[in-house]
């Protein structure tokens, strides 16, 4: 493996991002985002493709994959305004448990629709109700939306999906593998849990002990230190069953309340980018188009209600905040993207049995969004005249980052 294998696969890696950044530039030089660009170009290169000369397989940079998810959500708990959010909690977490419910419950009902059993349709809804965390937070990067009004509330839905795939995964375990499995799935979602409580106490508290650890002068060491600590939280966080994601999170949140966040913001920023566009370079190597051809209409009517019902729960979520509709239907189109999650879930199905079509059926629908999401919200505000950038007089004051750019 350390031979000509890893040789290659370094020179292929390489190559692929290369490639990626001269699509990027066209991409940019048209208005369009960079993730739908960087999903392509892994889509072109994936092992059960044809359509370039090189290959890769996802096994090859799942890691480096992994540390760009973990980057983004680290570096979105950075720019995460804790006194909003506890400003307007109960109106935030309302909007958010409405948002997840009109989504997975429209997801279940497809389900059922498609004449899946019950075990498929719990899948389908964990597949089609949860936004990608990585696809959103590099939106939210990419296109200015940290200043926005709105920012709070979609952060917010992003954290309460996460919190709500603990117990998500826990019913899905349940009723997929039903016999002996009920006391196991409490112990797990009660694990779960008392992290989640151990991460939000130590996002209150944690500061000083951060600080300590991160309080280096040298670049170099400051750096080491501050990726050593997301990454180790965010695997603790993927081991008890909550998710890498909301542990990088916190710990983005942790180090946001030290004198440290403005460095973490210039130093990690180069360092997220770049994991970040082999994460989705190996997002897009996971998929394989051969399997797509028997799920394309269900697919098809599967994106047609996740846009529909994506715009609905976003104008619901905004009216809960008192925000106008059309800022509503932006928030439902920011969320739309599906990814990393409706993968795994997709895998979990696989493994244990359920209906051979749920795994292409996720990796096309997965692909239609993760393509037809950034470009929705790239595009869509301007039919109906909403700016994507806010003027001097919308940013709120309670959002330190309104004058800083992504």
């Amino acid at each position: 493996m350390r031979g000509v294998r890893m040789g290659e696969t370094i020179m292929v890696l390489g190559l692929l991002l290369v490639v990626a950044t001269f699509l990027g530039r066209a991409a940019r030089l048209v208005g369009l985002p960079t993730v739908p660009v960087y999903i392509l170009t892994g889509l072109a290169a994936g092992a059960a493709n044809s359509f370039l000369p090189v290959h890769l397989a996802y096994e090859d940079v799942h890691v480096l994959a992994v540390i760009g998810l973990v980057l983004l959500l680290f570096h979105l708990g950075l720019e995460f305004d804790t006194a909003a959010f506890a400003k307007n909690a109960r109106t935030l977490v309302t909007a958010g448990v409405a948002y997840i419910a009109l989504n997975v419950g429209a997801g279940l009902l497809l389900g059922f629709a498609l004449g899946w059993g019950a075990p498929e349709a719990l899948a389908v809804a964990g597949i089609t109700g949860i936004s990608s965390s990585a696809i959103v937070t590099k939106l939210m990067f990419d296109l200015k939306k940290l200043a926005r009004p709105e920012a709070p509330l979609i952060l917010g839905i992003i954290v309460i999906e996460d919190v709500f795939l603990a117990v998500y995964l826990a019913v899905l375990n349940t009723v997929i593998n039903p016999a002996g499995s009920l006391w196991a799935s409490a112990v797990r979602f009660a694990v779960s849990v008392g992290f989640l409580v151990f991460l939000f106490v130590l996002a209150r508290r944690g500061s000083k002990i951060v600080s300590r650890i991160v309080n280096e002068k040298t670049a170099e060491l400051f750096v080491v230190g501050l990726v050593g600590i997301t990454l180790f939280i965010a695997g603790m966080a993927e081991e008890v069953g909550v998710s890498d994601a909301i542990g990088a999170f916190m710990v983005g949140l942790i180090v946001a309340g030290t004198n440290a966040k403005h460095r973490a913001e210039t130093t990690i920023g180069p360092l997220r980018d770049t994991f970040a566009a082999v994460f989705f370079v190996g997002f897009g190597l996971t998929l394989d188009p051969g399997s797509f051809g028997g799920v394309l209409t269900p697919v098809l009517l599967a994106v047609a209600v996740s846009i529909v019902v994506n715009l609905i729960a976003g104008v619901v979520a905004a009216r809960v905040q008192d925000m106008p509709a059309l800022i509503g239907a932006e928030i439902g189109l920011t969320l739309l993207s599906r990814g990393e999650f409706a993968l795994i879930v997709a895998t979990i199905a696989a493994t244990a049995g359920l209906d051979e079509r749920i795994m292409p059926f996720a990796g096309l629908y997965v692909l239609i969004l993760g393509i037809l999401g950034p470009l929705l919200v790239t595009y869509a505000p301007r039919l109906w005249n909403q700016p994507r950038q806010p003027s001097p007089d919308q940013a709120p004051a309670e959002l330190s980052t309104a004058s800083r750019p992504a």
